[in-house]
């Protein structure tokens, strides 16, 4: 199976490493220092699953050196999905799968009108990862999964091929009929605790056992469960009860990938994240009032570090 990995950072290069590991063709489309790395010393990934070296690694910044492929991982962030979807053209034949593993809910529907209804899937990336120095992906945690499946909830060929190289390649997958209640299920999860993390410039551990903290994450958590039911989403009746478990599980050290982006001085995904939750609050007549203070305190960093 060929594969292209479009942005080789904490989640392309985690699962990307993994797969080519298992044996599929994998070529990353980096840039940079990061692009350099790999090139020269190829793609490392220490995690406590393992420490994982691609020598040789291929790497590109052109998608048409690569041509076709047959999945596309597409890992870019959000300000960036448009552009690249625009940008990955030659990669795409009649098969293609392109299969975004962003933090947000709206980025398979942006790639739509680019790309097509049919190469389109959704997907979701659980992985706690990030570039520790050119070429080196350090993930915190041994937890990492994906979950993607075809909009319309069919099961495809291309999905179940997808699925067996990925339990090969040993970590969690999933194959789902309903990938867009999964994906908002991770989006009550991930916009709401990028946005503690980050404003409190704290990994989690420290914040979910304060109980100063835990209403807060509550209502965040609720806030996007009513926006989703709002939206149409068919989400579980116990929804928040198993963010909350995640929560609660999750590695003391873990930071989302928006809390260290904040901590670097990069740009922030919050106007995709809580400033989302708040976009359609506003459209659906919801109170959002977590979310808008998220958003608020966060947005004067949203475009990166203030000087």
């Amino acid at each position: 199976m060929r594969i292209a990995v479009v942005g080789a950072g904490g989640v392309g290069g985690g699962f990307g490493a993994a797969l080519a590991k298992a044996g599929a063709d994998v070529t990353f489309i980096a840039r940079g220092a990061h692009l350099a790395a790999m090139k020269s010393g190829g793609l490392k990934v220490k995690s406590p699953r393992g420490k994982t070296h691609l020598m040789p690694t291929q790497a590109t910044d052109n998608p048409a050196d690569i041509g076709q492929v047959d999945i596309v991982l597409f890992c870019v962030k959000l300000w960036d999905v448009d552009s690249a979807g625009h940008h990955i053209k030659p990669l795409i034949g009649p098969d293609t799968a392109v299969i975004p593993l962003q933090n947000g809910i709206d980025a398979h529907a942006r790639l739509l009108p680019i790309l097509g209804a049919r190469a389109v899937m959704g997907g979701v990336a659980q992985i706690s990862a990030s570039i520790t120095a050119p070429g080196e992906i350090t993930q915190v945690g041994a937890f990492m999964r994906m979950i993607f499946g075809e909009l319309d909830g069919s099961r495809s060929a291309r999905g179940e091929t997808l699925l067996a190289l990925c339990q090969k390649a040993g970590f969690d997958a999933t194959l789902s009929d309903a990938i867009l209640t999964e994906l908002w299920m991770k989006f009550i999860l991930l916009a709401s605790n990028a946005g503690m993390m980050a404003l409190a410039r704290q990994p989690i551990g420290n914040l979910r056992d304060d109980p100063d903290m835990k209403p807060i994450f509550l209502a965040a958590y609720r806030e996007v469960v009513a926006v989703g039911l709002a939206e149409g989403v068919a989400l579980p009746a116990d929804a928040v009860e198993k963010v909350i478990d995640f929560t609660m599980h999750a590695p003391p050290a873990m930071k989302a990938s928006m809390a260290l982006d904040l901590e670097r001085g990069n740009r922030l995904e919050v106007p995709w994240l809580s400033g989302k939750v708040v976009e359609l609050g506003r459209q659906h007549g919801i109170p959002t009032p977590t979310h808008a203070m998220l958003y608020a305190m966060l947005k004067p960093y949203a475009m990166g570090a203030v000087n």
